[in-house]
């Protein structure tokens, strides 16, 4: 069974400014787009953009978090390198 990897330092902070960079960035959208709507009806327009940034937001997490070892990578290199 492979194993879990654990993420470096690096990457958990890499992954914790991304994620306060979405948070502020979010309240600001937010905050512009109640300011739009004050007068009349206005379209939703950041919702698509914090849709699309929490969905690659998840990805990062995945990517930090859930990684396993490809015992078959080394084979691949060797080969790749040989070949």
């Amino acid at each position: 069974m492979p194993q879990k990897i654990k993420p470096t330092g690096r990457q958990k902070s890499m992954f914790l400014i991304h994620f306060i960079v979405f948070a502020i960035a979010t309240v600001i959208m937010v905050m512009i787009h109640r300011e739009q709507g004050k007068e009349q009806w206005a379209y939703p327009w950041h919702a698509w953009i914090i849709a699309a940034w929490a969905l690659s937001l998840i990805g990062h997490w995945c990517a930090v978090y859930t990684s396993y070892e490809d015992k078959g990578h080394r084979e691949y290199t060797r080969q790749e390198n040989n070949g």
